[in-house]
């Protein structure tokens, strides 16, 4: 499935305290067109039956299983400066043309 990095656990770890009501981290992508896709990362009180789901350091990360196949070897990380961000094949290089939502 996905990794997360420790930077971005924590940050989401810091977000869910002030959303206690939603503990599951939800990840989900999506193609904007031929050459773009866009990644969302949401909070929601419940999975949903056709959920992979993943345990990492406490946390709940939710993944439709349409979006799971696509999710395969990226990694989930965290930067002040860029916010999240989303990696590809273990080599920290980011996915091309990617959108990228504020979670607050």
């Amino acid at each position: 499935m996905i990794t997360v990095t420790l930077a971005a656990i924590a940050k989401l770890k810091a977000i869910q305290v002030n959303h206690p009501e939603d503990p599951v981290v939800r990840i989900s992508v999506r193609d904007l067109d031929d050459s773009r896709l866009s990644f969302n990362i949401m909070l929601e009180a419940n999975t949903q039956p056709d959920d992979d789901i993943q345990q990492v350091d406490g946390l709940t990360i939710a993944v439709n299983r349409r979006s799971a196949p696509r999710m395969e070897g990226v990694t989930v990380d965290y930067t002040e400066a860029a916010g999240f961000r989303f990696l590809h094949d273990g080599e920290g290089r980011s996915l091309p043309l990617l959108t990228i939502p504020t979670l607050n």
